[in-house]
């Protein structure tokens, strides 16, 4: 097993469309973002843990309840370009990507990927969970996954996939196993060094999913399983839900 340097790098920006400042709306009495922040402080083998921020308002508060913050351009089209452009700086080896609005991420599941990379090597790294419910396999909204049988990711889509022929859609689930995908990402300090000059592909464009630029380029993805659900704060209403589910928890 190698023994490598682990970064993670939590991308917040101030603006949102469906939930303005959203980053810094309280959740419990703390920012939601610092929520994040802790729970990858939480993991085993992190050696450093930085929040990237377009915002000084988020470098600000950051800052100043004792996260590491750094400015990065607002040019930075996603979270993964913020991350590759704070590479200079990075320690690690392996750098993953956690966003900034998942106050309910697992420590163990961000542990589990830099294990799958420790072991096995790679390009990128990222996570599944099954899908048990014909609502979450035709959501378009939720991400897709066919696998290898060496737990190589193949494709990811919107689409239910695969496609089981001469099956009726309603007992697909009984007949196939499916998978969804978790947007968390580890990736090797190589694989982000070339991300800012890997184009924007065809299926990317169709499908809108930023992962199959690096299927499309010939990086390798693993994928590790998980049972962890995504709660993400992206509306309202999920701030609400989020701030109940801390409420019961005490």
């Amino acid at each position: 097993m190698r023994v490598a340097k682990v970064s993670v790098v939590i991308p917040a920006r101030l603006e949102s469309s469906r939930l303005p400042g959203k980053v810094l709306l309280d959740l419990s009495g703390k920012p939601l973002l610092q929520h994040v922040w802790e729970r990858a402080q939480e993991m085993s083998c992190a050696d450093e843990v930085v929040i990237a921020t377009d915002s000084p308002e988020v470098l600000e508060r950051a800052t100043a309840w004792g996260a590491q913050a750094v400015m990065t351009p607002r040019e930075c089209p996603n979270g993964t370009s913020r991350a590759a452009c704070l590479l200079p700086d990075l320690v690690g080896d392996f750098i993953i990507n956690l966003q900034g609005d998942e106050p309910f991420m697992k420590p163990e599941l961000l542990d589990s990927l830099v294990e799958a990379w420790r072991t096995g090597g790679g390009d990128v790294v990222t996570a599944v969970r099954p899908i048990d419910s014909e609502a979450d396999l035709f959501n378009p909204n939720l991400v897709k996954v066919a696998r290898g049988r060496d737990g190589q990711a193949l494709l990811f889509s919107r689409a239910a996939i695969p496609f089981v022929r001469d099956c009726p859609p309603s007992d697909w689930l009984s007949r196939q196993r499916y998978w969804a995908h978790i947007g968390v990402y580890g990736f090797s300090r190589e694989a982000l060094t070339r991300y800012p000059a890997l184009e924007a592909t065809e299926l990317e464009t169709a499908e809108k999913l930023e992962q199959l630029r690096f299927l499309e380029h010939g990086l390798a993805i693993s994928v590790v399983e998980t049972a962890y659900r995504p709660i993400g704060v992206d509306t309202q209403e999920d701030l609400e839900h989020a701030r109940e589910i801390l409420a019961s928890s005490l």
